[in-house]
């Protein structure tokens, strides 16, 4: 497996390939401006060992944008890793690229899009459908058939009730109760949620 990304989110995914016995070979970042990250050596240079049969690469960044705008620069085959504590239903679904932390429950039929981040002791119930790029935050909480678009960072400790649903490339900020539909490219905080802007697809970068 290798990873491209060297900060705190690499730092992660390292060890959940260790808990989960696979090795990474190799590290890449030309920005990250180190050489090493918990005794793994990284390159700056982007060669082609990834690309070599039966190898995975993992986008190891926690910024949506700049993983959607990896995802469609790099050609390779995507891993996916799990932490063996995380609670998944054998009905859910699970996109390449993702990867899901510590203490993560995932609900019967609940689909998770590709390149997406769960995490620590997040919840995603039921019957949610989450797209392509979304990062649920730790301890976040979606009950039942809650839909999340695509890009869209939901915030450490938010809590959204069943059935709503959030646009694409929307933010939800940290401990918001969201008890109504958000509209695509919306910041939403506080409790209740309520909208304190709306940004475009020029501010998401895309």
């Amino acid at each position: 497996m290798f990873l491209y990304g060297a900060g705190g989110h690499a730092k992660v995914i390292l060890e959940l390939l260790e808990l989960n016995g696979l090795s990474c070979t190799g590290i890449y970042d030309e920005y990250a401006g180190k050489k090493q990250l918990l005794g793994y050596t990284v390159s700056e240079i982007l060669d082609d060992a990834y690309k070599q049969p039966g190898a995975a690469l993992i986008i190891a960044v926690g910024n949506n944008k700049i993983r959607k705008q990896l995802a469609y620069s790099l050609a390779a085959e995507w891993g996916m890793v799990i932490h063996p504590a995380a609670n998944i239903s054998s009905r859910s679904s699970i996109g390449k690229g993702s990867v899901v932390m510590a203490g993560v429950s995932i609900n019967s039929e609940a689909s998770i899009g590709q390149h997406c981040i769960i995490n620590t002791n997040s919840a995603v119930d039921h019957d949610c459908r989450i797209d392509d790029y979304v990062h649920i935050s730790p301890n976040a909480a979606l009950a039942g058939s809650v839909q999340v678009g695509e890009g869209t960072h939901i915030g450490i400790g938010a809590t959204v009730i069943q059935g709503i649903k959030i646009g694409k490339w929307a933010t939800v900020g940290a401990g918001t109760v969201v008890i109504r539909d958000i509209p695509d490219y919306a910041t939403v905080v506080g409790n209740p949620g309520r909208i304190i802007r709306i940004n475009g697809p020029e501010d998401a970068g895309l």
